[in-house]
Order: structure tokens, then sequence, then C-alpha cells
């Protein structure tokens, strides 16, 4: 297979980008490859900078970036030789297998949704984050900011989207779904919260446990938890910032270590027909490498076929 990785994105890029696709094709078995995507003498110079052999990898020359600023949409369309946009490209014409960026996450999404569709049946699709859990496991929990005022529909299909991603990325069986929320009972909430609950509670698409509360993300009591964008993006923050000051401040140990962005790469935008990764911006050449492994898995794991399949269920069965 073949990992598209997107060269110019992110903070740090094209240096580390580079650093971390290097890294990532030592751990790679030979059958696959990494297609570097951006301006092409860049990217020979770099890969002379780490002697490493540019006839290991596949490069693509995309000579514009779409900066953290621009309008993602409007930017994905007027650039078409930006590197988002061409890897979105290779992606779409089946040239690359999946596709990773620690670029414009706003520019990525819009991509996705003008290049290889959504899954049918999907209203938005949505990011996701990882929390360690106290005795071992992770929490997966979405959404992460892509849509920050999420209807009851749309949070009852994150539910679907994050039990899949959980059972077939991160090997969980039946999932346990909970719904982010300021109690454990059925009318607590916001109306949004309220409604949501009533949509979940008789779900055959997924192990609804009910509500949950903040406390739970670290906790064995569930393996997903839905929210709106707004929520999550902010959860998702302060948990990073946490590590942050407590690494800064010398008070770490192996589970606090374990909420490091850079073990994980990235996450994929789930519920589009393709396999995506989004990496922070701030990715250093170990995220990268984690990212590209990420996407492998990703596509391996044939995550969007599944979602489909889930998809297809739960319409027949609404009769939509």
């Amino acid at each position: 297979m073949i990992v598209g990785l997107d060269v110019m994105g992110g903070d740090n890029a094209p240096v580390v980008t580079i650093k971390g696709a290097v890294l990532a094709k030592k751990e790679l078995p030979t059958t696959d490859k990494i297609a570097l995507i951006g301006d092409k003498k860049v990217i020979l110079e770099l890969l002379e900078e780490e002697k490493s052999d540019p006839a290991d990898f596949c490069v693509f020359h995309a000579p514009d970036v779409i900066g953290m600023g621009e309008s993602p949409a409007r930017a994905f369309l007027q650039k078409p030789k930006s590197s988002i946009s061409v890897g979105y490209n290779l992606l779409k014409r089946k040239i690359i297998n999946a596709y990773a960026s620690a670029g414009s996450s706003g520019a990525m999404l819009a991509g996705s949704i003008y290049t290889v569709n959504t899954i049918q049946g999907i209203i938005r699709p949505c990011t996701t984050a990882i929390v360690p859990k106290i005795d071992g496991g992770v929490v997966i929990f979405l959404d992460v900011g892509t849509i920050p005022d999420a209807k009851p529909d749309v949070l009852y299909q994150f539910g679907i989207l994050g039990s899949v991603y959980a059972k077939y990325v991160h090997n969980i069986k039946n999932p346990k779904v909970g719904l982010l929320n300021i109690g454990e009972e059925e009318k607590k909430g916001n109306l949004v919260a309220q409604s949501t609950f009533q949509l979940m509670k008789n779900s055959k698409d997924f192990n609804f446990i009910g509500n949950v509360e903040g406390r739970d993300f670290f906790k064995n009591k569930t393996d997903v938890i839905v929210c709106d964008g707004y929520s999550g993006n902010v959860i998702l923050k302060l948990l990073e910032e946490m590590y942050f000051v407590m690494h800064k401040r010398g008070l770490t140990d192996d589970y606090f270590e374990r909420y490091n962005y850079e073990n994980y790469g990235g996450t994929p935008i789930l519920g589009i027909n393709g396999s995506v990764i989004l990496g922070h911006g701030i990715s250093n050449d170990l995220a990268i490498k984690n990212m590209i492994l990420m996407a492998k898995n990703v596509h391996e794991a044939n995550l969007s076929l599944k979602i489909k399949k889930a998809l297809f269920k739960f319409s027949q069965r609404n009769g939509s």
C-alpha cells in the first residue's frame, strides 16, 4: 500500500515531516511506500540531508501551501496545486491508499467532502481524540471540534462512528458508548442531551450505557464518549495543556506519558469514503511517524467500509 504524506503541512514542516517519513519508512514493510507530497526541490534536498534515498519514496510535486489562517474551503478550491489538494486528488484516483496531514484541519475536512465525499447517510463527518484509562486501554471521544453545535441525530451517528472505530482500529470488543452529560440520570442536561438520550437508549447500532460525566473519561465505565464538537474541543485542549504543565513541573509518570499526542500521531476523519488522518499542527518527527503508521492501520482495517455497512444496517431499520 501507499500512504500519502502532506510534506508542507504543520507548524514545523517541511523539516519534521521529512524526518518523520524517514522514521516511518524504517518501520514499514518493504511492500509499503510513502508518497511525499510537496515542493519537489525541497523534498529532495531534505532527503539528501537525512541521507535517505529518494527512490525509497514516491514524490509528487505540489508547490503551493494552504495556510492555517486561510478560508479552508476557498483555499482548497483556489489552490489546486497545494499539497493538500494534490494529495486528495491522488487519493481520489486511488494512486495512494491513505492520506495524512498535520496541515490545516479545515482544509483537510473541506477536501474530504469535495473529493472522496462523505459516506452515504452520514450527516456530518467528525474527528476523535483519545484519553488513556488509569488501568490500561483508552477512551475514544468524539467530536473534538468539527461540529460545535451537533444536533441529536448527528450525535447518534457519532455513537455509530465511535463504536466502529473503537472495534476495528482499537480492537475493543462490543465497545461501551456513553453520552457526555452533567449527570447520569436520563433527564439531566440541556434539551439536546435529553433528546439524544431518547434516541440512543434503545439503540441496536451500538452498546449504549447511558449518560457519563467528565470523571468517567479515566475509568473503565465506557470505551466511547459522544459529545458535541464545542465540548469535545474544550476537553481536548484542557487535557493537552494538563500534560504540558505537569511535564514542565516534572510531575509525570508512565500513565501521564500516555497523554503525549506524539504517541498517537493523529486521528481519522470518520464518515468519509477514504482513509484520511489529521495530525496535530505542532507535530514533531515522532508524531509524524505515528500519523503515517495510523494511516496504514486505518486503511488496513477497512474502516470506511465497516462504517458503510453499519450505516446501511441503520438505514434499513429506519426505512431510509
